[in-house]
């Protein structure tokens, strides 16, 4: 019998390298393999979004939108997708509608076909605007469930958050797993019951953290899921997603269809491992993140998290609260309605948790995202949070109840009057709103040869993420 046709999203330019080199790749790596990539049948190519959008103006003195446009020059026939924080765009915090609306539509313009929007919360509020930018500029808008586990993120729930999405207008429907905790059976059940329920194509994100994201993908694909993350095998594993070439040797084996071609798939990682081998020589690549951490199944973080934890505890020379660090994360998780462990949230649940530890007293010390957070500046949590925590950590003040960016108002404007002196087009007013210090320091380095200097010549102090996404 003839199984069902599963098609194969590339990670290697974005996530891929995201995860295991924090989005260090320059343009210069990509560009002398896009031919073949754009030949060898894969259903889309996740190129943009993400980190890729600061590590560009931050660490690679690039134009992010300019990699775009090269990409789709030398990938015409391929679909380009990026990845969207909603309203957060792609930074880390919310934007005003006409910020998010414009971005979408620029991004469109300038190369991409599908974008992929997640919110942190599930909050479908923070995802109507680039939804419907999306789908007025002609683009596929791929809406995303965040995937976390607690005893109230039942598969009832998921579904329900899910056909949601699809009434709104969702062309398909990504399960987006950003710490590896999704098993092989929990997606069997999951995917049966959104393809009974839905009529759009379903795709699988995962990370190979926790060692069990294969097996995952095979269920899931056993219940139906049309699409599955891969990354080409040099930046595979780990905090990665599954190789490639392994998921198709896999696939074929077990009688499924696929379109990408084994040959030509083996070729691009010939081609992608000296580039592997240059960041692991130089440091860029640390072995750690290749670890399998099947902690990661207990405390239900990203492997990205639970190696910062470790490396601000370094720092502090408090490394033996290791342990009751990552015991604090899930009370914390549990005090903040249980929000799922992706960026903004997993970095700000895990620096809460670290405060507590370290202070000893359980919120004696709460940074300001955690208070904004409680205040509802992020969106709904998953389940509503105890008048008492509410009370500890914003004492008498009430919470909002509207969507975010409802009070925010029109910031175009504004962005195009300071930057007037160095940009020239709306994307280079995105670029300085996005991400200001950085962005006005990149558009004065190309207007003025006295900013001209080496982008390693210049004190960095970000560190942008990994794998939280």
């Amino acid at each position: 019998m003839i199984k069902q046709s599963v098609g194969i999203t590339e990670t290697v330019l974005r996530d891929g390298q995201q995860s295991l080199i924090a989005t260090r790749m320059p343009i210069s790596d990509m560009l002398p393999i896009l031919d073949k990539m754009d030949q060898a049948g894969y259903h889309a190519l996740e190129v943009w979004g993400g980190a890729t959008f600061d590590s560009c103006l931050r660490y690679l003195n690039e134009d992010p939108w300019e990699r775009l446009r090269l990409i789709r020059k030398h990938a015409p026939n391929t679909k380009l997708q990026m990845l969207l924080r909603g309203q957060n765009i792609l930074g880390y915090k919310n934007y005003a509608d006409d910020v998010v609306e414009t971005f979408v539509q620029k991004s469109l313009e300038n190369g991409i076909d599908i974008i992929r929007m997640f919110d942190a919360l599930n909050d479908t509020r923070n995802l109507r605007t680039a939804l419907a930018a999306t789908k007025k500029y002609g683009g596929h808008a791929q809406m995303t469930i965040s995937y976390t586990t607690s005893e109230f993120h039942t598969i009832p729930y998921y579904v329900k958050l899910a056909k949601e999405m699809e009434t709104m207008g969702a062309d398909s429907l990504c399960i987006k797993d950003m710490a590896g905790i999704l098993t092989p059976q929990r997606a069997y059940d999951l995917v049966s019951e959104l393809k009974a329920t839905l009529s759009i194509p379903i795709e699988i994100h995962t990370h190979a953290t926790s060692g069990i994201a294969d097996m995952t993908y095979i269920k899931a694909i056993e219940a139906g899921a049309d699409i599955i993350d891969t990354a080409s095998s040099p930046f595979a594993g780990g905090t990665s997603q599954p190789a490639t070439e392994s998921m198709l040797v896999a696939l074929k084996d077990l009688g499924y269809q696929v379109t990408v071609d084994s040959t030509s798939a083996a070729e691009i990682a010939e081609y992608f491992a000296p580039i592997r081998d240059r960041f692991r020589n130089d440091g860029g690549l640390n072995p750690k993140v290749m670890d399998v951490q099947p902690k990661s199944l207990r405390y239900q973080v990203p492997g990205g998290m639970l190696s910062n934890l470790l490396a601000q505890l370094k720092d502090q020379g408090q490394e033996a609260l290791y342990e009751q660090v990552l015991d604090e994360v899930p009370k914390v998780r549990a005090d903040l309605g249980y929000p799922p462990l992706v960026t903004p949230l997993s970095q700000m649940v895990g620096t809460q948790s670290l405060m507590n530890v370290m202070s000893g007293e359980r919120y004696k010390l709460i940074p300001n995202e955690i208070k904004d957070y409680v205040r509802g500046q992020y969106g709904r949590p998953p389940v509503a949070i105890d008048p008492a925590i509410v009370h500890k950590i914003i004492g008498d003040e009430q919470p909002i109840t509207t969507r975010p960016a409802d009070g925010i108002a029109p910031q175009l404007p504004a962005f195009e009057d300071a930057i007037k002196d160095y940009a020239h087009s709306m994307e280079d007013v995105l670029i300085y709103g996005l991400f200001p210090d950085q962005g006005r320091d990149f558009l004065g380095r190309r207007e003025d040869r006295f900013y001209d200097v080496p982008v390693q010549n210049i004190k960095l102090s970000f560190a942008t993420d990994k794998t939280t996404n």
